[in-house]
């Protein structure tokens, strides 16, 4: 079961696809974090959902807000995948210890062995404002995260 609005996130340091250590308290008391999980790059449902945070970038990255997607991909397969796509957002690598964070966020499919679409609104202070939690198959709108973060 996927972390309650109102509780604090769960803070977690991983590296995204460049190699670089990203941690999630370390954008308290500046950012609104975007928390994206996917399945997996490259894959047909995943790779739109992508695409689409990236056609509309200036929503979710900018002074007040960063987006961080995650997935149970390696990050050398994050690398390709995001040079691949253009991606110019953390795609941060939830490979090992495998599923970890997902698991924090209550987002892993253990039957699978991949977190399921979970997409978290983390605000300033580090408390879950918004979530949705869609199947594998399920994607999501990107428009109702922008209006999730706009009524921050």
């Amino acid at each position: 079961m996927a972390i309650e609005v109102g509780t604090e996130a769960p803070d977690f340091e991983l590296k995204d696809n460049h190699g670089r250590t990203v941690r999630l308290a370390g954008l308290r008391g500046e950012k609104n974090v975007l928390l994206f999980f996917y399945p997996f790059a490259f894959t047909g449902v995943c790779t739109g959902e992508l695409r689409a945070l990236r056609d509309n970038l200036p929503a979710f990255v900018n002074d007040d807000t960063q987006l961080l997607a995650v997935s149970n991909d390696s990050v050398p397969t994050l690398r390709v995948f995001g040079d691949q796509e253009d991606l110019e957002f953390p795609l941060l690598s939830d490979f090992w210890p495998h599923g970890e964070v997902s698991r924090a966020y209550g987002v892993f499919d253990e039957e699978k062995g991949c977190a399921v679409r979970g997409t978290f609104v983390v605000d300033k202070a580090g408390i879950v404002r918004w979530s949705v939690v869609n199947a594998l198959p399920d994607a999501r709108d990107a428009a109702a995260y922008a209006k999730a973060l706009e009524a921050l």
